[in-house]
């Protein structure tokens, strides 16, 4: 954060008052009003915050009007057409690309940490058989300082660094786990000769009564969608990390808190949205039928899986995801799913239909993503659950940079109180 020579001048009750204002590298000035309260004895009203910088960060930018996404100077549209996860990972984490000597060790670094502790699996037991996969994520994250003492000392660096190597270790296992135990099926352990992605399918859809082999194809995809979700600046889970972050909160707490928020469907369940609605709408020949109820402003109905609230001109993450969309359809084909039939007929139209256009409401990576998982096999309950899992080193690197940014305070938001003022209590007979 780079001081400016700017000021901005706040009037009221024929009082001024200087604030001080910063530049960043990218994105507009910021008025610092930290002193404000103290200077002027009154708060501002930002509902969502949508208007705040509650933060310094040098981790992600995101300019909505470009349809710009950087991590850490990188556009995400390079890193995830030349790079891989745990490289992106390595890159969130310290901030530089690592050497081919760094990669190598961190890659091996997370491989020795993707089991979990045996007593564990007698945690899974404790949730009936029908648990959402996202309940089971957060009691078990936030179960994982009950089992990793060693890794829960916030001031410790070394224990800042093994906590967060353990995170985005065991969080396939965790998600995967939470899939097998979902749907009655045994847990099947990592093997440290696969990849990350890989690992992961496996861990899911493999079975002791058969060999599972990976297909190059699905492993890479799954790898993109990782990538393409492993950080998005100061969103409502990021906040919510480093909201319980500021409290000194344990690593596993504070992720668990976020795995939370991130259950929340106007967060982390847009792509269940989006396929619920494409088999809502069912097959190709009801599409004209769904796109006019969308544009009837009287008609509830909305499609889901287009156009962004950050993104105001298009999503630079879609685009490699339907490179990636298309690969994974090719390979396993689309002829008898009336569902990827309708993803694939509305995509065409809504690139081509004026209405789409003149509002920019192309399709996001939501709609990629959520047509992808479909693809693969996976049922809808386990679109977040991979979601937290991608963006736990999102996460992870947010907490570790407020953990040593010297400005750093608890979380205290102030509100603007519309309630009664004081009165005295009543005795029960007199009321």
């Amino acid at each position: 954060m780079a001081d400016s020579n700017k000021t901005a001048t706040l009037t009221f009750d024929n009082k001024s008052f200087e604030l001080p204002m910063h530049s960043p590298t990218a994105g507009p000035d910021v008025i610092d009003i930290g002193k404000l309260y103290g200077q002027a004895d009154v708060f501002t009203f930002d509902p969502g915050f949508t208007s705040t910088a509650a933060c310094a960060s040098t981790i992600t930018f995101i300019d909505g009007d470009k349809g710009e996404l950087l991590h850490r100077g990188y556009p995400i549209d390079q890193l995830a057409e030349k790079s891989h996860f745990l490289e992106v990972c390595y890159l969130l984490l310290y901030g530089e690309l690592p050497t081919a000597e760094q990669l190598e060790d961190f890659e091996n670094r997370v491989t020795l940490h993707t089991m979990l502790h045996e007593q564990m699996t007698y945690f899974y037991r404790g949730f009936r058989r029908d648990a959402h996969p996202m309940a089971v994520m957060v009691g078990v994250v936030g179960a994982m300082s009950a089992f990793y003492h060693d890794s829960t000392d916030i001031n410790d660096p070394w224990q800042r660094e093994v906590a967060s190597i353990r995170l985005i270790a065991k969080m396939p296992t965790i998600a995967a786990w939470a899939y097998k135990y979902h749907i009655g099926q045994p847990f099947v352990y990592p093997r440290n000769d696969l990849d990350y992605a890989s690992n992961f399918l496996r861990m899911c859809f493999s079975v002791p009564a058969e060999e599972y082999e990976v297909n190059p194809i699905l492993s890479r995809a799954m790898d993109r969608i990782f990538t393409l979700h492993a950080d998005h600046e100061q969103n409502a889970s990021t906040s919510t990390v480093r909201l319980a972050s500021s409290s000194g909160a344990n690593p596993f707490a504070c992720i668990a808190a976020g795995i939370a928020c991130l259950w929340g469907p106007a967060h982390g369940g847009a792509n269940q949205a989006c396929l619920e609605m494409l088999r809502e709408i069912g097959t190709p020949d009801r599409i004209p039928e769904f796109i006019e109820r969308a544009k009837d402003r009287n008609d509830p109905f909305r499609l889901m899986g287009f156009g962004h609230r950050v993104y105001k001109n298009f999503d630079p993450r879609a685009k490699v995801m339907k490179q990636s969309a298309d690969e994974v359809l090719e390979l396993l084909g689309i002829e008898d799913n009336p569902t990827l039939q309708t993803a694939k007929e509305l995509e065409k139209i809504a690139l081509e239909d004026d209405y789409f256009i003149d509002k920019k409401l192309y399709p996001n990576v939501d709609f990629y993503s959520g047509i992808i998982l479909d693809a693969m096999g996976f049922p809808t309950s386990m679109f977040t659950p991979i979601f937290a899992l991608a963006r736990t080193v999102g996460w992870v690197a947010q907490w570790k940079e407020q953990l040593s940014d010297p400005a750093h305070k608890i979380g205290r938001p102030r509100q603007l109180y519309t309630g009664k003022t004081f009165r005295d209590y009543v005795e029960v007979e007199n009321r």
